[in-house]
This record gives C-alpha cells, structure tokens and sequence, in this order.
C-alpha cells in the first residue's frame, strides 16, 4: 500500500508540493538556527539562543515530516507526531532552566543588529511556510503536514516576539525583556511538544480518502 493514490494526478501535484515545502522549511530553519545562536551567544540573549534551538526542533520535525510522506502506510503518523513532541519538550525543558539562571544571575544582553535584521526576514518566510503547509495538509488530509504547519506559525510569532524583546533591549535598554521572552519560547515549546506527544493518543490515524 503507498500513503497516496499514485495514479491520481491532483494527489502526486498536492504531495510534491508538500515536499517542496517541507525542504525549503529544513534550509531556512537550518540557517535560521545556526544566525540565531551565533547571534545569542555574541550578545549574551537567551532569548535569540532559544529561538535558535527552537529552529533545530523545526528542521527536526520537517525531517520526521518527509519521512512520515515517504513511508508506506500511514501507521507511521502518531509515531511521527510524537517524535516531534519529544524534540519540543527537551527545548521547552532546556530553555526554561537557562531563562531561570539568567534571571537570578541578573544577566543584561548587549543589542543584537544581526538578529534584528534576519528575525524581520524569518517572519515574513515562516508565515509563507506555514500558510502554504497548513493548505496542503488540509487538502492531503495529514495530520503531521498540518502540525508542521502550526509549528512553522509558532516559530514565525516567536521570530516576531523575539524581534520585539531585541528592539526593546536596543532602544530602551529593557534587558529583562530577553528573559521574558525566552521564558514564552519554552512555555510555548512545552505546549506545543505535549499536543503532539498527545495528538491522536490511543487511537488509529485517519486513513486517507
């Protein structure tokens, strides 16, 4: 059995433009995290730093995507989602405990012109992604197309949220707003690796129609 019917023509349009999605979100997001925490370190923001590890669980969640597509049936698809939880949950995990420490260690990053400039582009290209993913999954009816696609939604609202912190951290010198933002990176990481650990939980995946 293959996970779509192979003679139809509007199926194999849908599935290689998935494809195509899924890879230009695994070379965005891989550049997206090697700038963001090149950036972080150099400015000392735990926010930019977490961000940046938020993008490997992307890069993470579109491999496990292009795997779950390629598979033979669609048995793989709660598997596939938890996997993806598992990656958000280690982030929201790891980010929450560095923003813990560099509150209590009263840490002040420097501005960031780096990450200003690439987090304005990275919203812009994570809103394209998620909308063209969030169609594609509805028409395939794949639920692990359509979480990608909300997870690429999250990232570009956090690119967004982070820009705001690292302006605010430039401009007005609001160091506590780097802190603040890393700690809703990993609130929405936690959030966001529970739903899909818990997504389909005890049941079969929808079979195609």
């Amino acid at each position: 059995m293959v996970p779509f019917e192979p003679l139809d023509p509007h199926r194999r349009l849908l599935l290689r433009r998935a494809f195509q999605l899924e890879y230009l979100t695994i070379g965005w997001n891989t550049l997206e995290g090697i700038v963001a925490i090149a950036a972080g370190l150099s400015a000392g923001s735990v926010a930019l730093v977490a961000f940046g590890l938020d993008s490997s669980v992307e890069v993470f969640a579109s491999l496990v995507v292009v795997w779950e597509l390629r598979g033979a049936d669609r048995s793989g698809e709660h598997r596939a989602l938890r996997l993806i939880g598992v990656g958000y949950i280690v982030v929201g995990v790891y980010v929450a405990w560095d923003t813990g420490m560099s509150i209590v260690g009263g840490h002040r990053p420097d501005a960031s012109p780096l990450g200003i400039v690439f987090l304005s582009g990275t919203v812009i290209v994570m809103i394209l992604l998620a909308a063209g993913k969030l169609r594609i999954g509805l028409e395939l009816d794949s639920p692990t197309v359509q979480a990608d696609g909300r997870f690429s939604l999250i990232d570009g609202a956090l690119a967004g949220a982070v820009l705001s912190g690292l302006i605010l951290t430039a401009v007005l010198g609001w160091w506590w707003a780097d802190a603040l933002l890393a700690g809703l990176i990993a609130i929405l990481a936690l959030r966001e690796g529970i739903g899909a650990w818990l997504d389909h939980d005890g049941n079969e995946p929808p079979a195609l129609a």
